[in-house]
């Protein structure tokens, strides 16, 4: 029996090779509902998540090359004061202040639960 030969529509549809999915990370969900905790009376467009997505990716991708290169000059293992000091020199003084206080909570949290 000879080969089937395709024409028209089937071919382009069989040509296509379904290529699987990649998932992206996202902190979408998070901002929106912190940002919604902050500002009740405000409500946020669909171009700012991923934008504040960005941002908070690009700290953690900062904190941990800061962190990697503590790790260089001290040749040791990463304990929360080297992660309070990558925070606090990547950060600004306020925001840092915050930001390692609400960290040692979250962590307080977390080891409490356990």
């Amino acid at each position: 029996m000879p080969p089937m030969i395709v024409l028209g529509r089937a071919a382009k549809e069989a040509s296509k090779k379904k290529v699987p999915m990649t998932r992206k990370e996202s902190c979408g969900i998070y901002i929106h509902k912190v940002l919604y905790q902050v500002h009740l009376d405000t409500e946020t467009s669909s171009n700012t998540t991923p934008i504040i997505n960005s941002f908070v990716n690009d700290i953690f991708e900062r904190n941990y090359i800061e962190s990697n290169r503590l790790l260089h000059y001290n040749k040791s293992v990463v304990a929360n004061r080297k992660t309070e000091t990558t925070v606090q020199l990547l950060l600004l003084s306020v925001l840092a202040k915050h930001a390692v206080s609400e960290g040692t909570k979250a962590v307080t949290k977390y080891t409490g639960s356990k």
